[in-house]
């Protein structure tokens, strides 16, 4: 696909939520139908994001045999792209398609529901909310803003970004403007780093005209699509800011308690079959992209240095001790589960996926 087609799709500056949804009125039941809209962060067919909210809208109605009838609207299309909290919360949107850890301005607690900063995997993520009690503290923690969510979607582990120089050491990173939402943006700023959250379809436009310095996004997959190679040579990996970004889908609590059981059932199926379909995608299709970006567009590979990734560890390590701080007893009892359910977990993940990929990785002849 052509970059220009998801950046016609950026998000409405400066327009509120109700004031542009005014053009979109809510549809009427019909015989016992409903039609819910869904709003997104994504800008428009973006594969793998805005593709995976699509295919979860058609599966829903195709589930419910039209009784549960999904509209999807791109960013910028109902809401801003940044937007879908408060458009859902209010009920300007029935339902929402987008990152927890864009709405920290709601509450510190939003990230640990997505993704934080050397945190959990997508395995351990999934875990811990299906089976370790996070999805009754989300429920919790989201039920007085009028909000239900599930996980419907995650790209596994991202890249570390892209940079227009080479980055070889800390003090490379002073000064520098560069977008990343989320925790992984307050451990840059510790940095001395300018952080910039911007959504997806306004990146490439600020990287072009120099308004920022670099930026993350997802992967090979999405960034090929978005086209930042084009100005930016320089792609950094790990992703030390997001190891498993889930994606929410996200209900407005009202709207979703009114449902009958069975669609409620069908719902949360239907998430988690997102949930498992999109970073299926996003594992599947990253590989090309990364050797098509390399073979054809020359972008170089570059690892972060140990010292970089070390410094990158310490001020998140910071950062989490100042949010078990927190004067909030919900921000704290979150930030005590997810890092107790984090300790657990890594223990085992450590002896069998690390284990097991270190083990792979060891020199011996094998076909293939």
């Amino acid at each position: 696909m052509e970059r220009r087609k998801f950046l016609k799709s950026a998000a409405l500056g400066g327009a509120g939520v109700a004031a542009t949804a005014a053009a979109f009125p809510a549809p009427a039941l019909s015989q016992g139908k409903m039609e819910w809209r869904m709003v997104t962060s994504w800008p428009k067919g973006l594969p793998g994001l805005g593709t995976g909210a699509e295919r979860l809208a058609k599966r829903i109605t195709d589930a419910s045999d039209g009784r549960l009838t999904i509209k999807v609207f791109a960013g910028g299309e109902l809401v801003p792209a940044l937007q879908v909290w408060d458009a859902v919360s209010s009920g300007t949107a029935d339902m929402g398609h987008d990152a927890a850890y864009y709405h920290m301005g709601k509450s510190a607690g939003t990230p640990f529901f997505s993704t934080v900063p050397f945190g959990m995997t997508t395995h351990e993520l999934n875990a811990w909310i299906k089976w370790g009690g996070g999805q009754q503290l989300w429920d919790e923690f989201y039920a007085p803003f009028n909000l239900k969510a599930f996980h419907a979607g995650n790209t596994g582990v991202q890249m570390g970004g892209w940079f227009r120089k080479e980055i070889t050491s800390v003090d490379d990173l002073k000064g520098l403007k560069f977008r990343m939402p989320g925790q992984g943006g307050q451990v840059l700023q510790k940095l001395g780093a300018t952080v910039v959250l911007l959504p997806g379809g306004e990146i490439f436009p600020a990287l072009q005209s120099g308004a920022i310095d670099g930026t993350e996004w997802v992967g090979p997959y999405n960034d090929l699509s978005l086209g930042f190679h084009q100005v930016a040579k320089f792609y950094y990996y790990p992703g030390f800011h997001e190891p498993a970004p889930g994606i929410q889908a996200t209900f407005n609590k009202a709207k979703f308690d009114a449902l009958p059981n069975d669609l409620k059932i069908l719902v949360e199926s239907c998430c988690a079959a997102e949930n498992e379909l999109m970073v299926a995608e996003f594992n599947q299709r990253s590989g090309p992209a990364l050797q098509t970006l390399i073979r054809d567009h020359g972008v170089q590979l570059k690892q972060f240095s140990r010292e970089i990734l070390e410094a990158f560890g310490t001020k998140s390590g910071e950062l989490m001790e100042e949010i078990l701080a927190s004067n909030d007893p919900m921000v704290k009892k979150i930030a005590e589960e997810y890092l107790k359910a984090r300790r657990l977990l890594m223990s085992y993940t450590r002896i069998t996926e690390q284990g097991y990929t270190n083990a792979r990785s060891l020199p011996f002849k094998y076909p293939g």
